[in-house]
């Protein structure tokens, strides 16, 4: 029996839920392989945990900029010293469980689980095989830390593994599966019975606008957004999705209910059923976090980028309109003005939805999978 353990931390949503879609990948393919799912970071230390998750999102949802400087600053110099300094502490503690469980393979979707493992290798602690996961668009130094010590890499595109081997790793370890993607993106489901389940027309095009959940706090642009599709564009209809942030699902709420648009608007909060309503919809609004992205891309869906957070989230948005998939609205432009000449120009759309087809990566599961495991 294969022992896997899989690796994760809870800065964004991104990191668990591709952690956990290869854990369930393993579980319904693989019959002689254990697995264990570990947030790294909560298990070394759970005050720190808290601390640095609250600190982020905090800043995130209240100071983004903030996190940007941090975000660029933490590749070279004193951040990145700090960073990889308190790895090599917390390792100690993370050997404890490696030594327990003896894996024979460790998958991280965050850098800090690669860094503390390959600390831990370096002192001859573990011997198990090292698959780092990297869950953006765009590469970051704090992945390739002790690179030589890491046996695998998996990253989104052709252009991430292009960009690791001018870094200097062995081009043998770099495998462009694409970002881990539930299963539930690959089935096919009855758009009828969808529409209605949501009180949707068949007649309609369909918007499915993230408002980007708890870091959506205060972002008048997003509201100015959802407010755009409310005034001009009668023929759409749109599914809000607040995510966990109360104050965005009431003033989401309170605009449909004064703008008479209860039949076209459909606000909704948290939702397991994202697969479903991607499969009715014909376009993504949405801040470009790797899961969406992942996400809208499986689903051949073009995406309109808002309120991206400076660093990743930045880097993700310029490649995907660098693809011809997205179309980033930023501050200065008019929403109005940008959504009428897309919506205006089918021949536009229809590129951006092949484009993001052959963007996608919908068997990243699989791919990896068999490449670790095989």
């Amino acid at each position: 029996m294969k022992k896997v353990l899989i690796f994760y931390a809870s800065y964004g949503g991104g990191h668990l839920s591709a952690a956990r879609s290869i854990k369930e990948y393993i579980e319904e393919n693989y019959t002689d392989v254990e697995t264990n799912l570990v947030d790294c970071v909560k298990y070394v230390n759970k005050a720190f945990e808290k601390l640095t998750t609250t600190a982020y999102n905090e800043m995130a949802k209240k100071a983004p900029w903030a996190w940007g400087k941090i975000y660029s600053k933490s590749e070279k110099g004193p951040f990145a010293a700090i960073s990889n300094t308190s790895n090599k502490i917390m390792a100690l503690k993370l050997n404890k469980l490696l030594q327990e469980y003896n894996p024979d393979l460790v998958i991280s979707t965050h850098p800090f689980g690669s860094q503390m493992c390959t600390v831990l290798k370096a002192k001859g602690k573990i011997h198990a095989k090292i698959a780092t996961v990297m869950t953006d668009y765009a590469p970051h130094d704090q992945w390739l830390v002790n690179s030589n010590l890491i046996d695998y890499f998996f990253v989104s595109h052709d252009g991430m593994k292009l960009a690791l081997e001018e870094k200097g790793i062995d081009s043998s370890k770099i495998f462009a599966t694409g970002i881990p993607l539930s299963n539930r993106f690959l089935k096919s489901y009855n758009k009828k019975e969808i529409l209605d389940e949501f009180g949707l027309q068949e007649n309609k095009k369909t918007i499915l606008f993230f408002a980007g959940g708890e870091f959506g706090l205060g972002k008048s642009r997003t509201y100015d957004m959802l407010k755009t599709f409310a005034e001009n564009f009668d023929y759409l209809q749109v599914v809000a999705i607040s995510g966990r942030n109360e104050k965005m699902k009431k003033s989401f709420e309170y605009l449909v209910h004064h703008s008479h648009k209860e039949d076209s608007i459909k606000v909704l909060d948290y939702t397991t059923k994202v697969p479903e309503l991607m499969s009715i919809s014909d376009m993504v609004v949405t801040k470009p976090g790797g899961l969406t992205t992942t996400e809208s891309l499986a689903s051949g869906l073009p995406i309109i980028v808002i309120n991206p957070i400076p660093g990743q989230e930045e880097e993700n948005a310029e490649f995907l309109e660098s693809k011809n998939v997205a179309i980033w609205i930023k501050k200065n432009d008019d929403p109005k003005e940008v959504l009428g000449n897309l919506f205006n120009s089918p021949e536009k759309m229809k590129e951006m939805k092949i484009s993001a087809k052959l963007l996608a990566k919908k068997n990243s599961c699989k791919d990896i999978c068999e490449i670790v495991l095989k």
